[in-house]
């Protein structure tokens, strides 16, 4: 399917969604249980926007104006871009796995729903890595986890005594991988991204 001047490049449910569950994110989270969806309609409408807002931003900041190789640079977009694909799916499978644990129910949609809109926040602020100067205003990507704290235990059915648990479970695992992937990504884009 080609684009036509007919059709919008950005889905323009996207940045109704990305406005509400940033703004009214309860109410949103209650149109998201309802919907109906696949990971691949979530991936295809959401995700491959907003998780290129950061790789692209630090890509045009370091060369712009850190003045870093080019070639380097958009190796190390391509890697992060990937990466933070990949790393909302094994959130999903490690909500979904971790749910019945937690007195909640298995099921993948959810599970996705939960990973891909709850990370909204942290994606959006990628996009202060463009000047090196204010990048440290992707702090604000932290609203993440309040997004997290609504959404899991609506979506997965969480009994309220254990959303504390299940949240913090979650939280301690997905920590954990973001650290090991950044280690691994340094460890083999690092050393190609001075070199080149």
């Amino acid at each position: 399917m080609t684009h036509t001047e007919s059709e919008p490049i950005v889905p323009p449910a996207l940045s109704g969604r990305v406005k509400r569950i940033l703004l009214s994110p309860r109410e949103e989270w209650e149109r998201i249980d309802a919907e109906p969806a696949t990971i691949g309609g979530i991936y295809r409408n959401y995700l491959v926007y907003l998780a290129a807002i950061g790789p692209i931003c630090r890509f045009a900041g370091t060369v712009v104006f850190n003045q870093a190789p080019v070639v380097g640079a958009l190796v190390q977009a391509v890697v992060a871009y990937g990466l933070s694909l990949g790393l909302i799916y094994v959130m999903a499978l490690v909500i979904d796995a971790l749910a019945p644990r937690f007195g909640g129910r298995s099921d993948r949609i959810q599970a996705f729903k939960v990973a891909a809109y709850s990370s909204t926040a942290s994606m959006l602020a990628g996009a202060f890595a463009l000047i090196p100067l204010i990048a440290w205003l992707a702090i604000l990507g932290f609203y993440s986890l309040y997004l997290l704290w609504l959404g899991l235990p609506r979506l997965m059915r969480t009994p309220e005594d254990k959303a504390m648990g299940f949240f913090l479970v979650v939280l301690v695992i997905m920590l954990g991988l973001g650290i090991l992937l950044s280690a691994l990504m340094w460890n083999f884009v690092g050393l190609a991204y001075w070199r080149a």
